[in-house]
C-alpha cells in the first residue's frame, strides 16, 4: 500500500509539470503567432504625423537629373529644406543626415535622402555638389534646386518658411521621413538625434 501511494504521487507530481510544460509551450506560440500577425513595431520617434499622401513635386538636383518623389515609391524617403551658404543649422542637419546613413548601414540602400533649396538665388549646381562633398553625401541623395517660381509651391506644401535677408536666408527647419508607400509618417526638427531617426527609419523599411 505504501509502494503505490508513493507510486501515485510521484505520477501526479510528474504529469503537473508536464502540464506546466504543455501550457508554457502554447502560451509562447500564442504570443509568437500574435507577434507575427502585428507585423512591425509602429512605435517611432519623432512626431507622428497622420500618414497622408506627401505632397508630390518634381525638381532637377545636383547633377541635372529629373527628379519625382512620387517615382522614389518603395524607399523610404527623409525630405528637408537646405541652403548651401547656411552658417548654423543647414550644415548641421547635413551632418547628421551622413552619420544616419553611416548608422544604417546596408539598410541605407533603401533609403533616399531629398533636400530642397531655400535659396534659389544663392545655392547653384557647383555650390551643391561641393556642399554635398563636404558632407560626404553622395549616394542616395538628391539636392534640389530651381527658381523661387518653381521651388515656392514645395516650400508651401510642406509648411516650410523661407525669406531672403541680406546676407542669409530666415527659415524655419523641418526634416519629413516619408514611408515606402509615400505616406508623411514622422517629422523633426533640427535637433533630432540620429538615432531616433536611425530607429524610425529601421522600422519604416521594415514595414
Amino acid at each position: 500500500m505504501r509502494l503505490s501511494w508513493r507510486l501515485a504521487s510521484r505520477l501526479s507530481v510528474i504529469t503537473l509539470a508536464m502540464l506546466i510544460v504543455v501550457v508554457i509551450a502554447l502560451w509562447g506560440l500564442r504570443n509568437e503567432r500574435a507577434s507575427s500577425q502585428s507585423g512591425p513595431s509602429t512605435t517611432l520617434q519623432g512626431t507622428e504625423l497622420d500618414s497622408t499622401a506627401a505632397p508630390d513635386f518634381t525638381l532637377t538636383d545636383q547633377n541635372g537629373k529629373t527628379i519625382e518623389l512620387s517615382q522614389l515609391h518603395g524607399k523610404a524617403v527623409v525630405l528637408t529644406f537646405l541652403y548651401t551658404h547656411c552658417p548654423d543649422v543647414c550644415p548641421l542637419i547635413a551632418s547628421k543626415l551622413h552619420i544616419v546613413q553611416r548608422q544604417l548601414g546596408k539598410t541605407s540602400a533603401q533609403v533616399m535622402l531629398v533636400a530642397v533649396s531655400i535659396d534659389p538665388a544663392g545655392d547653384t549646381q557647383a555650390s551643391v555638389q561641393q556642399f554635398s562633398q563636404e558632407h560626404q553625401l553622395v549616394n542616395n541623395w538628391h539636392y534640389l534646386l530651381g527658381t523661387k517660381e518653381v521651388l515656392e509651391p514645395v516650400w508651401n506644401a510642406y509648411s516650410v518658411y523661407a525669406q531672403a535677408a541680406t546676407s542669409k536666408v530666415t527659415h524655419s527647419s523641418a526634416v519629413y521621413v516619408i514611408d515606402k508607400e509615400s505616406r508623411e509618417r514622422v517629422f523633426f526638427g533640427e535637433d533630432f538625434t540620429t538615432s531616433d531617426m536611425v530607429t524610425d527609419l529601421q522600422v519604416l523599411t521594415k514595414e
